[in-house]
């Protein structure tokens, strides 16, 4: 199993943060559901009381990702390769997320998500073992520091100058 950990610096605080990503994961379903064979299809949004980190909110998606797939190949594929299944259970500032795809059986990832403020100092937010250390791949970003590229560059995403 990859055990893989992002330490994301924000320049920002965990509530500003909040809002923005609620704005993203909008902004990206509605760009992502236009035409035949694309969108995202809720099944279930509700809230918890007694799952992963406590209360939170918890949501079943289909992703249709047909129009992404070039269509001589898509034309081979059944229906159940062209979706791919996500829950959450998004307890602010923890979150777990699961996806799945119907067609391969054998096929998940899954993903832990703290979001602490403390500049990604914590050596193991996860809790994990000495063996699991030594196996995880620890990646920092800095979204103000690393560079973008400049056909990815949007001004009005930029972080540095959101204030």
């Amino acid at each position: 199993m990859l055990i893989k950990e992002y330490h994301i610096l924000l320049p920002m605080s965990l509530d500003e943060y909040q809002v923005a990503q609620l704005y993203m994961i909008q902004k990206k379903s509605r760009e992502e559901s236009s035409g035949e064979g694309s969108g995202v299809e809720i099944l279930a949004n509700r809230p918890y009381t007694d799952g992963p980190g406590g209360s939170g909110q918890y949501t079943h998606k289909v992703y249709h990702v047909g129009s992404h797939i070039p269509g001589w190949f898509r034309a081979l594929l059944p229906k159940a390769a062209l979706q791919v299944e996500e829950e959450s259970w998004n307890a602010y500032p923890y979150t777990r997320t699961r996806y799945t795809c119907p067609f391969v059986e054998k096929f998940s990832i899954e993903i832990e998500t703290y979001y602490l403020p403390d500049g990604g100092q914590q050596p193991n937010v996860f809790n994990l073992s000495g063996a699991e250390r030594r196996q995880r791949i620890l990646d920092t970003i800095d979204i103000v520091r690393d560079a973008v590229a400049p056909g990815e560059y949007k001004a009005e995403e930029d972080p540095r100058l959101y204030h």
